[in-house]
């Protein structure tokens, strides 16, 4: 399977405090993810893989068909964009992984996520 240059990927996590409890190391971000089709033929999504690294170096894997319950289409020069969350054990972590998609004649190709922090905004400065 191949990496596809045809596909943007932007990704902007935020803190949600008042669903975390730090004294239970439990800290929840929620993650907005906005996928480009720069090519000049309609995808779709099929597949997301996920590595959560948290503060410690534990490393989570999560993986499954689509994303947010939706396998999307997108035509060239569209766009899709879709919020999720992710609970880590400590105030910062960092988040990466791939889509796998397939173009109108089926051919399968994969779209890395390029990695992106996790992190309390008091802990960045």
């Amino acid at each position: 399977m191949i990496n596809s240059p045809r596909i943007s990927v932007q990704v902007q996590s935020v803190y949600i405090e008042s669903q975390s409890s730090p004294d239970e190391e439990r800290y929840v971000f929620a993650y907005t993810v906005t996928l480009r089709n720069l090519g000049r033929t309609p995808v779709q999504l099929l597949k997301r893989y996920w590595l959560i690294t948290n503060g410690n170096g534990r490393e989570t894997e999560v993986q499954g068909e689509g994303v947010v319950g939706v396998q999307p289409h997108i035509e060239p020069g569209g766009e899709y964009q879709y919020t999720s969350g992710a609970v880590i054990e400590t105030p910062m972590g960092t988040m990466q992984g791939h889509y796998e998609m397939i173009d109108e004649q089926g051919k399968a190709f994969r779209v890395a996520i390029p990695v992106f922090r996790l992190a309390v905004q008091t802990l960045i400065h």
